[in-house]
């Protein structure tokens, strides 16, 4: 493929408003398959790394996820940063590029790692979920146990199981909640969080399809940054100085305590 046409194909993906180039490197890296320069709005891929044109494809929208986000982002943002935001725009590009036939996924095609995925899925992730909520169910049973025998259940929590707290009451509410454990546990913790009802169903039936957690996250996570530019920046803003008024708070208690020290 020539720069014209993997820059023409990445543009059947997605529009981009700011214009950029594709350079073929005619060279082979180490180090990296590509890399995004902002500055100059250019794309490389060192093509040599490649044996064919869906593993350089890949690398092309994986790079053209950096421009998207490097050029649309309501707040400044580094040209290499893989964020949230980052990883469902590229898994999203990915999609869109295996629906247009621009893609082909290797883990779908090759009957080696359909098998590895049944044993993973099948064995670990579903495995993980169905006993964590199996565990979720009897510590249920304990609080009970605990109210009945006028007991502390955090103190059994605690000295009993060594079972840290937040991860206790995560662990119950995928048992009550009745999280699908096909998911695997580490997304059911996502679930857990998502508190509207149907949005929590929607977000496990696109875990289930085969969105990435990071697609589902920015989707429907509580930290989802506001789409105007203006209220984005103006979050940031806050963000930062509420952190250096933390910092400053923390710096004079150490200075007082190094003071104190001094004069004991």
């Amino acid at each position: 493929m020539s720069n014209d046409q993997i820059k023409k194909v990445l543009l059947t993906l997605r529009k981009s408003a700011h214009d950029f180039t594709v350079i073929l490197s005619g060279k082979k890296s180490r180090k990296v398959h590509g890399l995004y320069k902002p500055d100059t709005r250019e794309i490389i891929i060192h093509n040599k790394n490649f044996t064919n044109d869906n593993e350089l494809m890949y690398t092309a929208i994986h790079e053209y996820a950096h421009h998207l986000q490097f050029t649309t982002s309501a707040t400044p943002i580094s040209a290499r940063t893989h964020t949230t935001a980052f990883w469902n725009l590229l898994h999203t590009l990915l999609f869109e590029a295996e629906e247009k036939g621009i893609y082909t996924n290797p883990f779908e095609g090759i009957e080696e790692f359909r098998d590895l995925t049944r044993q993973i899925r099948g064995k670990f992730l579903e495995g993980s979920g169905t006993l964590m909520k199996e565990l979720g169910k009897l510590l249920v049973q304990a609080h009970e146990l605990c109210e009945k025998h006028g007991t502390i259940y955090s103190d059994y929590l605690d000295r009993v199981l060594a079972l840290p707290r937040t991860s206790a009451n995560i662990i119950v509410k995928a048992h009550t909640l009745d999280l699908d454990p096909r998911v695997g546990f580490e997304n059911m913790r996502g679930l857990v969080s998502i508190r509207d009802e149907t949005a929590r169903g929607r977000a496990q039936e696109e875990l289930r399809a085969g969105h990435s957690p990071d697609m589902v996250k920015a989707k429907y996570g509580a930290s989802a940054p506001p789409k105007n530019p203006r209220d984005a920046l103006q979050a940031e803003r806050e963000r930062i100085e509420k952190s250096m008024e933390r910092m400053k708070k923390r710096l004079k208690e150490i200075e007082k305590r190094l003071t104190e020290l001094e004069k004991e």
